[in-house]
């Protein structure tokens, strides 16, 4: 499992901004993937810094697609269908600060790191039927900010960066890290479907 794991992670990297491109995708829609489209971009801009602009940019295409695969699936539920979409422990909270003030709560999600609750605020706005165009532009806006300034991190403490990566234990820390995601993917998806599967709510509890 190991080798699958370690196999699949430097094909990513051997992606480059591509491997950011489908990170990006998994990262902002339905699947579990904490930090793994962050670690990439630290690990690919610590070594390639002219690219930093390349790469946020591709890491921020990606969020941007799977952030709008979120919305076509939450704009069609509508409100009624919004707990089909969101876990209900973080339902209410989302519910109240995307009322609140849509954009503001869009661009602040955006900007967070995991284990911010990021795609449950993109499927409340799709619910309450924020324009689509403004949704994406605000997430590309602000996730290019927030993966630039990932990546100026990286760069800033780039040697440091890179021989804490070569170290055994960072290795195996991401390796189980990686394992974690794909086994909390499984149960992400397994909860979405159980929960698309139940009749719909009249409305807002």
């Amino acid at each position: 499992m190991d080798a699958i794991i370690s196999h699949l992670s430097a094909i990513l990297f051997r992606l480059g901004p591509f491997g950011l491109l489908i990170l990006g995708v998994f990262d902002s829609s339905f699947l579990f993937m904490p930090l793994g489209n962050d670690l990439l971009m630290v690990a690919l801009t610590a070594r390639q810094h002219k690219m930093l602009p390349i790469f946020a940019a591709m890491a921020t295409v990606g969020s941007v697609i799977g952030c709008w695969l979120v919305d076509r699936i939450a704009r069609k539920g509508g409100e009624e269908g919004l707990e089909r979409l969101v876990a209900p422990s973080q339902l209410e909270f989302v519910k109240r600060r995307v009322r609140k003030n849509a954009a503001w709560a869009i661009a602040f999600a955006s900007l967070m790191p995991p284990p911010f609750p990021f795609t449950p605020f993109i499927a409340a706005a799709s619910a309450f039927q924020y324009p689509t165009r403004k949704l994406l532009s605000v997430i590309a806006i602000a996730r290019f900010a927030r993966f630039s300034i990932l990546g100026l991190l990286a760069i800033a403490f780039g040697q440091g960066i890179l021989d804490l990566a070569n170290s055994s234990t960072v290795r195996t820390g991401i390796l189980v890290l990686t394992a974690i995601c794909v086994i909390g993917s499984g149960f992400s998806i397994a909860a979405w479907i159980k929960r698309s599967r139940q009749p719909q709510a009249t409305g807002f509890r």
